[in-house]
Formats: C-alpha cells, structure tokens, sequence
C-alpha cells in the first residue's frame, strides 16, 4: 500500500501517533510519504511524554519521505532541514495522488 500522511498540527502526542503509524506501516512493506503542512511545518516539538523527534528518526530510519510546504515555512521565517525540507503544493498533489490512503492529522 502507499500511504500518504498530513500532518497540519502540533499537538505532540498526534505528532508522535502519526509517525509511530507511518514506521508501523513502513515495517509492514508499505511506502510512507508525510507532508507536514499549515502549523505541521512547527510539529517537531519537545515534550516528555512524546517523544516526536525520537518517531521522526525511527520513520526516516524505516525510509520515510518527509516533504515541508515551502509557503507555510516562509511564512514562518523558517529554514529547510532534514526533517523538514521545503517542497511544494505540487509535491503535496503528487503524494494524495499517487497514494492508496491519505491520512489527516
């Protein structure tokens, strides 16, 4: 299956649930794509309990694609990383495209 995942917020335990369901799908044989959009470009948060940056390393370790809308970024003074690379709505399309499930969080 090809998965696309949105991730829109940055609440961390949705955050964290998001990924750990991406590398759970990823460990089955899936492909996963996330496009991290609107406040999801900020979703990289710190918290005790959730852990986001330990699932966004144990999702790209798997061979997770992450994609960032570069408008949602720019607007955040905000400049590309690993994690959060600058892309475009084309990329965004491409990924509800091309996917079997897109999921919103």
């Amino acid at each position: 299956m090809k998965l696309g995942i949105i991730i829109s917020q940055t609440d961390p335990e949705t955050v964290w649930n998001a990924y750990r369901l991406g590398t759970f799908a990823l460990n089955q044989g899936d492909s996963v794509r996330a496009f991290l959009l609107g406040m999801g470009v900020e979703s990289e948060v710190e918290h005790p309990k959730f852990n986001v940056k330990e699932q966004v390393k144990k999702y790209t370790e798997a061979g997770g694609e992450i994609y960032a809308c570069g408008s949602c970024m720019k607007s955040r003074e905000m400049d590309s990383t690993e994690t959060c690379p600058i892309s475009t709505m084309r990329d965004l399309y491409g990924i509800v495209n091309d996917s079997d499930k897109v999921l919103t969080f």
